[in-house]
């Protein structure tokens, strides 16, 4: 068995200075990029940041992406009092993505433990990792694979544990930038497009050379 796992491609994620204007004046900020749907646990997300917006108030989050349940989050955003602290930019061309997220001082992936999250490589891990952001999650398998030592790995579905997670890092500058090193190299080492698509090739030759 031969897996390829969907690598970045690094000529399209830059480092780049952080705009703050995308804090709104806070102190940290906190992205998510990804599709806004059931399984991507958005609502587990939203309840871990009303947590921590009742203990302080200088973190501000951009939620990136768009899907079937866009509408119904910001609602449930609104209604849980998020207004002010959550901003939904939805599908955005990828300059303005780039921006947000190198300003991001730690990235999320509240992903719910499903069958299908379990086994997937997802994007916005490698993403996060190849703009050597720390990453807090649930604690899924291929998750794990992907970032190892980038992430901080919250019991699955409590949203405390991950809230408690994201004001770790938050409070500890220096964690963070180790976390993010860490990510980066591997990806520019290990798991970049690059990389990835050597095993595609070799994959295929392996399988044709027999026809």
């Amino acid at each position: 068995m031969q897996i390829v796992r969907s690598g970045p491609k690094l000529d399209r994620l830059k480092l780049q200075e952080p705009k703050l204007e995308y804090k709104k004046g806070r102190k940290y900020l906190l992205g998510y990029l990804g599709v806004i749907g059931e399984q991507e646990g958005i609502d587990l997300l939203l309840k871990s940041v009303k947590y921590i917006t009742e203990k302080r108030d200088d973190v501000q989050v951009a939620i990136v992406g768009g899907g079937s349940d866009l509408e119904i989050l910001k609602k449930l955003s609104a209604d849980m009092g998020l207004a002010d602290y959550v901003d939904f930019y939805g599908r955005v061309p990828d300059q303005l993505l780039i921006d947000i997220l190198n300003t991001a001082d730690v990235c999320v992936n509240p992903d719910k433990p499903t069958e299908m999250n379990n086994l997937s490589t997802m994007n916005k891990i490698m993403e996060y990792m190849a703009l050597k952001k720390p990453i807090v999650q649930y604690d899924l398998k291929e998750g794990r694979f992907s970032a190892r030592e980038t992430s901080l790995y919250a019991e699955n579905t409590s949203t405390e544990d991950f809230a408690e997670k994201i004001i770790y890092l938050l409070d500890n500058g220096p964690v963070r930038k180790e976390m993010g090193e860490y990510g980066y190299n591997r990806v520019l080492n290990e798991l970049s497009w690059e990389y990835e698509s050597r095993k595609l090739v070799d994959f295929y030759s392996e399988v044709l050379k027999n026809y």
